[in-house]
Protein backbone atom coordinates (compact mmCIF):
# COMPACT_ATOMS: atom_id res chain seq x y z
CA UNK A 1 0.00 0.00 0.00
CA UNK A 2 2.70 2.31 1.00
CA UNK A 3 4.86 1.96 -2.66
CA UNK A 4 1.34 2.35 -4.39
CA UNK A 5 0.79 5.70 -2.53
CA UNK A 6 4.51 6.61 -3.23
CA UNK A 7 3.63 5.76 -7.28
CA UNK A 8 0.56 7.77 -7.25
CA UNK A 9 2.51 10.75 -5.94
CA UNK A 10 5.34 10.50 -8.09
CA UNK A 11 2.94 10.26 -10.88
CA UNK A 12 1.38 13.33 -9.76
CA UNK A 13 4.54 15.25 -9.41
CA UNK A 14 5.48 14.03 -13.02
CA UNK A 15 2.09 15.04 -14.70
CA UNK A 16 2.33 18.54 -12.45
CA UNK A 17 6.12 19.75 -13.58
CA UNK A 18 4.70 18.47 -17.39
CA UNK A 19 1.97 20.53 -17.08
CA UNK A 20 3.31 23.13 -15.86
CA UNK A 21 4.43 26.02 -19.00
CA UNK A 22 7.27 26.98 -17.43
CA UNK A 23 10.65 25.51 -16.49
CA UNK A 24 13.08 27.99 -14.90
CA UNK A 25 16.66 26.84 -15.79
CA UNK A 26 18.52 28.93 -13.90
CA UNK A 27 18.27 31.89 -11.62
CA UNK A 28 21.62 34.18 -10.41
CA UNK A 29 22.80 37.95 -9.35
CA UNK A 30 24.29 39.29 -12.72
CA UNK A 31 25.74 42.74 -10.93
CA UNK A 32 28.99 43.17 -9.73
CA UNK A 33 29.14 45.69 -7.64
CA UNK A 34 27.71 45.03 -4.11
CA UNK A 35 28.64 48.39 -2.69
CA UNK A 36 25.66 50.23 -4.24
CA UNK A 37 22.03 49.70 -4.82
CA UNK A 38 20.65 49.10 -8.21
CA UNK A 39 17.56 49.40 -9.78
CA UNK A 40 15.56 49.52 -12.68
CA UNK A 41 17.09 47.59 -15.16
CA UNK A 42 15.88 46.84 -19.08
CA UNK A 43 17.22 44.38 -21.20
CA UNK A 44 17.64 44.26 -25.25
CA UNK A 45 19.09 41.43 -27.19
CA UNK A 46 20.28 43.10 -30.25
CA UNK A 47 20.82 41.90 -34.19
CA UNK A 48 24.35 40.72 -33.77
CA UNK A 49 23.25 38.78 -30.30
CA UNK A 50 24.50 41.13 -28.03
CA UNK A 51 22.85 41.64 -24.79
CA UNK A 52 22.50 45.40 -23.18
CA UNK A 53 21.26 45.66 -19.30
CA UNK A 54 21.04 49.43 -18.66
CA UNK A 55 20.11 50.36 -15.54
CA UNK A 56 20.67 52.99 -12.64
CA UNK A 57 23.54 51.86 -10.30
CA UNK A 58 26.07 54.15 -7.96
CA UNK A 59 23.60 54.14 -5.62
CA UNK A 60 23.01 54.27 -1.73
CA UNK A 61 19.44 53.78 -1.77
CA UNK A 62 15.61 53.10 -3.79
CA UNK A 63 15.87 57.09 -3.45
CA UNK A 64 19.05 59.01 -3.37
CA UNK A 65 21.39 61.90 -4.95
CA UNK A 66 23.72 59.26 -7.04
CA UNK A 67 21.58 57.27 -9.46
CA UNK A 68 23.40 57.25 -12.60
CA UNK A 69 22.77 55.44 -16.18
CA UNK A 70 25.09 52.21 -16.37
CA UNK A 71 25.39 49.72 -19.10
CA UNK A 72 26.19 45.83 -19.09
CA UNK A 73 26.63 43.81 -21.52
CA UNK A 74 27.24 39.87 -22.65
CA UNK A 75 28.57 37.84 -25.54
CA UNK A 76 27.26 34.63 -24.61
CA UNK A 77 23.68 35.25 -24.19
CA UNK A 78 23.98 35.89 -20.20
CA UNK A 79 26.25 33.33 -18.80
CA UNK A 80 28.88 36.18 -18.38
CA UNK A 81 28.62 40.02 -17.92
CA UNK A 82 30.95 42.90 -18.61
CA UNK A 83 31.55 45.21 -15.46
CA UNK A 84 29.29 48.32 -15.89
CA UNK A 85 29.79 51.80 -18.01
CA UNK A 86 28.60 55.04 -16.99
CA UNK A 87 26.66 56.63 -19.60
CA UNK A 88 25.08 59.25 -17.73
CA UNK A 89 26.01 61.07 -14.40
CA UNK A 90 23.99 64.26 -14.22
CA UNK A 91 24.06 66.67 -10.90
CA UNK A 92 20.31 64.68 -9.43
CA UNK A 93 19.06 61.08 -9.42
CA UNK A 94 19.18 59.60 -12.86
CA UNK A 95 16.63 56.83 -12.79
CA UNK A 96 14.83 53.85 -14.67
CA UNK A 97 16.76 53.46 -17.77
CA UNK A 98 15.24 51.83 -20.88
CA UNK A 99 16.87 50.73 -24.00
CA UNK A 100 16.00 49.41 -27.68
CA UNK A 101 17.96 48.91 -30.78
CA UNK A 102 16.21 50.12 -34.00
CA UNK A 103 15.59 48.34 -36.94
CA UNK A 104 18.37 49.93 -38.44
CA UNK A 105 21.02 49.19 -35.38
CA UNK A 106 20.69 52.48 -33.41
CA UNK A 107 20.66 51.69 -29.83
CA UNK A 108 18.34 54.70 -27.77
CA UNK A 109 19.00 54.68 -24.20
CA UNK A 110 16.02 56.50 -22.23
CA UNK A 111 16.14 57.80 -18.99
CA UNK A 112 14.56 60.43 -15.99
CA UNK A 113 16.04 62.20 -13.71
CA UNK A 114 14.40 63.57 -10.27
CA UNK A 115 15.53 64.84 -6.63
CA UNK A 116 12.89 63.56 -4.98
CA UNK A 117 15.34 62.40 -2.41
CA UNK A 118 14.95 65.44 -0.55
CA UNK A 119 11.60 64.53 1.08
CA UNK A 120 13.73 61.36 2.67
CA UNK A 121 16.69 63.74 2.90
CA UNK A 122 14.43 66.54 4.81
CA UNK A 123 12.34 64.21 6.78
CA UNK A 124 14.75 61.12 7.42
CA UNK A 125 12.47 59.65 10.24
CA UNK A 126 9.93 59.02 7.10
CA UNK A 127 12.05 55.90 6.09
CA UNK A 128 16.04 56.37 6.47
CA UNK A 129 16.01 56.14 10.09
CA UNK A 130 14.12 52.69 10.52
CA UNK A 131 16.16 51.46 7.47
CA UNK A 132 19.57 52.80 8.26
CA UNK A 133 19.24 53.07 11.84
CA UNK A 134 22.56 54.67 13.53
CA UNK A 135 24.45 55.28 10.01
CA UNK A 136 21.97 57.56 8.98
CA UNK A 137 22.91 61.38 10.15
CA UNK A 138 26.34 60.29 8.80
CA UNK A 139 24.66 59.29 5.41
CA UNK A 140 22.46 62.60 5.68
CA UNK A 141 25.46 64.53 5.71
CA UNK A 142 27.10 62.89 2.33
CA UNK A 143 23.76 63.85 1.00
CA UNK A 144 23.64 67.15 1.91
CA UNK A 145 27.05 67.63 0.25
CA UNK A 146 25.79 66.36 -2.98
CA UNK A 147 22.84 68.22 -3.12
CA UNK A 148 24.58 71.47 -2.37
CA UNK A 149 26.54 71.26 -5.06
CA UNK A 150 23.40 72.74 -7.52
CA UNK A 151 20.70 75.28 -5.83
CA UNK A 152 16.93 74.50 -6.31
CA UNK A 153 17.00 76.02 -9.63
CA UNK A 154 19.40 74.24 -11.43
CA UNK A 155 17.85 71.04 -10.23
CA UNK A 156 15.04 72.26 -11.64
CA UNK A 157 16.28 73.15 -15.12
CA UNK A 158 18.19 70.05 -14.86
CA UNK A 159 14.86 67.30 -14.39
CA UNK A 160 13.38 65.88 -17.08
CA UNK A 161 13.12 63.18 -19.60
CA UNK A 162 16.03 62.14 -21.55
CA UNK A 163 17.40 59.70 -24.32
CA UNK A 164 21.06 59.47 -25.95
CA UNK A 165 22.32 57.36 -28.87
CA UNK A 166 24.52 55.24 -30.63
CA UNK A 167 25.06 54.23 -33.78
CA UNK A 168 28.55 51.89 -33.46
CA UNK A 169 27.12 49.28 -30.96
CA UNK A 170 27.26 50.96 -27.65
CA UNK A 171 31.29 52.07 -28.40
CA UNK A 172 30.27 55.90 -28.32
CA UNK A 173 27.01 57.80 -27.17
CA UNK A 174 25.50 61.25 -27.95
CA UNK A 175 24.70 63.50 -25.37
CA UNK A 176 21.56 63.23 -23.92
CA UNK A 177 18.51 65.02 -25.18
CA UNK A 178 14.72 65.69 -23.77
CA UNK A 179 12.11 63.62 -24.95
CA UNK A 180 8.37 64.30 -24.39
CA UNK A 181 7.96 61.61 -21.63
CA UNK A 182 8.80 59.00 -20.15
CA UNK A 183 8.17 55.26 -20.13
CA UNK A 184 10.79 52.54 -17.28
CA UNK A 185 11.88 49.92 -20.72
CA UNK A 186 11.53 52.94 -23.17
CA UNK A 187 10.84 52.85 -26.96
CA UNK A 188 9.66 49.72 -29.10
CA UNK A 189 9.84 48.99 -33.35
CA UNK A 190 6.75 48.84 -35.12
CA UNK A 191 6.93 46.57 -38.03
CA UNK A 192 7.29 49.09 -40.50
CA UNK A 193 10.56 50.40 -39.32
CA UNK A 194 9.20 53.65 -36.94
CA UNK A 195 9.51 53.91 -33.22
CA UNK A 196 6.77 54.05 -30.90
CA UNK A 197 6.60 55.19 -27.71
CA UNK A 198 3.81 54.94 -25.01
CA UNK A 199 4.47 58.02 -22.45
CA UNK A 200 3.73 59.62 -19.50
CA UNK A 201 4.70 63.25 -18.16
CA UNK A 202 2.93 63.02 -15.23
CA UNK A 203 -0.14 64.22 -16.24
CA UNK A 204 -1.29 62.41 -19.59
CA UNK A 205 -0.66 59.39 -21.30
CA UNK A 206 0.42 59.55 -24.69
CA UNK A 207 1.30 57.88 -27.65
CA UNK A 208 4.47 59.40 -30.18
CA UNK A 209 6.14 58.10 -32.95
CA UNK A 210 9.56 58.54 -34.91
CA UNK A 211 10.31 58.13 -38.49
CA UNK A 212 13.77 59.17 -37.98
CA UNK A 213 15.21 56.54 -35.32
CA UNK A 214 14.47 58.63 -32.37
CA UNK A 215 15.91 61.92 -32.89
CA UNK A 216 12.26 63.60 -33.05
CA UNK A 217 9.19 62.18 -31.53
CA UNK A 218 5.40 63.25 -32.65
CA UNK A 219 2.54 62.90 -30.80
CA UNK A 220 -0.01 60.80 -32.21
CA UNK A 221 -2.72 60.34 -29.59
CA UNK A 222 -3.66 60.90 -25.95
CA UNK A 223 -4.12 57.27 -24.73
CA UNK A 224 -6.81 56.28 -22.22
CA UNK A 225 -4.92 55.24 -19.15
CA UNK A 226 -3.79 56.55 -16.16
CA UNK A 227 -0.80 58.40 -17.03
CA UNK A 228 1.88 55.76 -15.05
CA UNK A 229 4.28 53.72 -15.90
CA UNK A 230 3.76 52.20 -19.28
CA UNK A 231 5.02 49.74 -22.04
CA UNK A 232 4.18 48.55 -25.37
CA UNK A 233 4.63 45.99 -28.27
CA UNK A 234 2.97 46.11 -32.11
CA UNK A 235 1.52 42.29 -32.66
CA UNK A 236 2.03 40.27 -36.08
CA UNK A 237 -1.44 41.20 -36.94
CA UNK A 238 -0.54 44.91 -36.31
CA UNK A 239 -2.32 45.99 -33.47
CA UNK A 240 0.13 48.35 -30.97
CA UNK A 241 -0.58 47.10 -27.34
CA UNK A 242 -0.09 49.08 -24.61
CA UNK A 243 -0.24 48.17 -20.63
CA UNK A 244 0.18 50.56 -18.15
CA UNK A 245 0.43 50.27 -14.01
CA UNK A 246 -3.02 51.32 -13.18
CA UNK A 247 -4.43 52.60 -9.60
CA UNK A 248 -7.70 51.22 -8.60
CA UNK A 249 -9.32 52.98 -5.97
CA UNK A 250 -11.65 50.43 -3.92
CA UNK A 251 -13.46 49.94 -0.40
CA UNK A 252 -10.13 48.97 1.14
CA UNK A 253 -7.88 51.10 -0.15
CA UNK A 254 -5.73 52.00 -2.86
CA UNK A 255 -4.82 48.55 -5.24
CA UNK A 256 -2.09 48.33 -8.28
CA UNK A 257 -2.27 46.27 -11.42
CA UNK A 258 -1.88 46.38 -15.20
CA UNK A 259 -4.43 47.17 -17.46
CA UNK A 260 -4.33 47.48 -20.94
CA UNK A 261 -5.73 48.98 -24.37
CA UNK A 262 -4.87 48.32 -27.65
CA UNK A 263 -5.06 50.26 -31.15
CA UNK A 264 -5.73 48.96 -34.67
CA UNK A 265 -4.71 52.28 -36.48
CA UNK A 266 -1.34 52.53 -35.62
CA UNK A 267 -2.36 54.23 -32.35
CA UNK A 268 -4.49 56.91 -33.36
CA UNK A 269 -7.48 55.68 -31.73
CA UNK A 270 -7.77 52.90 -28.29
CA UNK A 271 -9.95 50.25 -27.32
CA UNK A 272 -11.37 50.52 -23.53
CA UNK A 273 -9.28 49.69 -20.68
CA UNK A 274 -9.23 46.62 -19.17
CA UNK A 275 -7.34 44.85 -16.66
CA UNK A 276 -4.73 42.10 -17.48
CA UNK A 277 -2.66 41.28 -14.43
CA UNK A 278 -2.48 41.91 -10.55
CA UNK A 279 1.56 42.49 -10.57
CA UNK A 280 3.02 45.61 -12.34
CA UNK A 281 4.60 47.46 -13.93
CA UNK A 282 4.09 45.32 -17.11
CA UNK A 283 7.32 44.45 -20.15
CA UNK A 284 5.85 43.29 -23.61
CA UNK A 285 7.86 41.26 -25.78
CA UNK A 286 6.67 39.12 -29.38
CA UNK A 287 8.36 36.25 -29.38
CA UNK A 288 9.62 34.78 -33.21
CA UNK A 289 6.27 32.79 -33.37
CA UNK A 290 4.15 35.91 -32.27
CA UNK A 291 3.32 35.01 -29.43
CA UNK A 292 3.49 38.05 -26.85
CA UNK A 293 4.94 37.91 -23.64
CA UNK A 294 4.25 40.48 -20.42
CA UNK A 295 6.67 40.13 -17.38
CA UNK A 296 5.83 41.70 -14.19
CA UNK A 297 6.45 42.16 -10.42
CA UNK A 298 4.30 40.40 -7.49
CA UNK A 299 5.05 42.65 -4.80
CA UNK A 300 2.79 40.26 -2.43
CA UNK A 301 3.84 37.36 -0.50
CA UNK A 302 5.29 35.60 -2.09
CA UNK A 303 7.68 38.09 -4.15
CA UNK A 304 8.65 37.32 -7.19
CA UNK A 305 8.73 37.78 -10.70
CA UNK A 306 5.69 36.81 -12.77
CA UNK A 307 4.69 36.93 -16.51
CA UNK A 308 1.79 35.77 -18.97
CA UNK A 309 1.66 35.02 -22.79
CA UNK A 310 -0.98 35.58 -25.65
CA UNK A 311 -1.71 33.86 -28.50
CA UNK A 312 -4.06 35.82 -29.98
CA UNK A 313 -2.02 39.38 -30.55
CA UNK A 314 -2.95 40.60 -26.92
CA UNK A 315 -6.60 39.91 -26.74
CA UNK A 316 -6.54 37.51 -24.20
CA UNK A 317 -3.86 36.25 -22.05
CA UNK A 318 -2.43 33.19 -20.24
CA UNK A 319 -2.99 32.10 -16.94
CA UNK A 320 -0.34 33.35 -14.46
CA UNK A 321 4.03 32.16 -14.85
CA UNK A 322 5.94 32.18 -11.88
CA UNK A 323 9.60 32.82 -12.70
CA UNK A 324 10.27 33.54 -8.75
CA UNK A 325 8.88 33.47 -5.67
CA UNK A 326 11.82 33.91 -3.21
CA UNK A 327 12.52 37.07 -3.04
CA UNK A 328 13.10 38.77 0.51
CA UNK A 329 10.44 42.14 0.07
CA UNK A 330 8.85 43.90 -1.76
CA UNK A 331 11.93 46.06 -2.79
CA UNK A 332 12.04 44.22 -6.79
CA UNK A 333 11.09 44.61 -9.76
CA UNK A 334 10.65 45.67 -13.56
CA UNK A 335 11.53 42.54 -15.14
CA UNK A 336 12.27 42.67 -18.93
CA UNK A 337 12.98 39.33 -21.10
CA UNK A 338 14.17 38.61 -24.42
CA UNK A 339 14.01 35.25 -26.43
CA UNK A 340 17.29 34.02 -27.38
CA UNK A 341 19.21 31.88 -29.88
CA UNK A 342 17.37 28.58 -29.33
CA UNK A 343 14.21 30.13 -28.55
CA UNK A 344 14.50 30.22 -24.40
CA UNK A 345 14.02 33.09 -22.84
CA UNK A 346 16.41 34.93 -20.66
CA UNK A 347 14.70 37.69 -17.83
CA UNK A 348 16.27 40.53 -15.78
CA UNK A 349 15.54 42.52 -13.15
CA UNK A 350 16.18 43.86 -9.43
CA UNK A 351 15.72 42.32 -6.26
CA UNK A 352 16.77 43.31 -2.65
CA UNK A 353 18.54 40.53 -1.46
CA UNK A 354 17.67 39.50 2.91
CA UNK A 355 19.84 40.96 5.23
CA UNK A 356 20.70 44.15 2.88
CA UNK A 357 19.23 47.00 1.53
CA UNK A 358 21.53 47.29 -1.56
CA UNK A 359 19.40 45.72 -4.49
CA UNK A 360 21.01 43.64 -7.12
CA UNK A 361 20.58 42.40 -10.85
CA UNK A 362 19.13 39.42 -11.20
CA UNK A 363 18.41 37.17 -13.78
CA UNK A 364 16.30 33.78 -14.97
CA UNK A 365 17.14 31.84 -17.82
CA UNK A 366 13.53 29.54 -18.39
CA UNK A 367 11.43 28.18 -21.33
CA UNK A 368 8.09 28.61 -22.04
CA UNK A 369 5.93 25.74 -23.20
CA UNK A 370 3.57 27.60 -25.09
Amino acid sequence: MRFLCLLLLLSFVLHAEEASPVKVLETKVISQMSQFYHGWPTLARCADGRLVVVYSGGREFHVCPYGRMEMITSKDEGKTWTLPRVLVDSAIDDRDSGIVETSKGTLLATMFNSFAYQIHMNAPERLLNATFGKDTPAMLRRWHTMDDVTTQEQKQAETGHWMLRSTDGGLNWSPRYRVPGYSPHGPVNLLDGRLFYATSNGKKAMAHVSEDGGLTWQAISEMPVRAGELHAVQAADGAIIVQVRDKISTAEGTQQNTSQIISTDGGKTWSEKVKVADGFPPHLTRLRDGTLLMTYTWRKEPFGIRGRFSKDHGRTWSAELVLTDDAADWDLGYPSSVELTDGSLLSVWYETPKGTHKAVLRQAHWTLNR
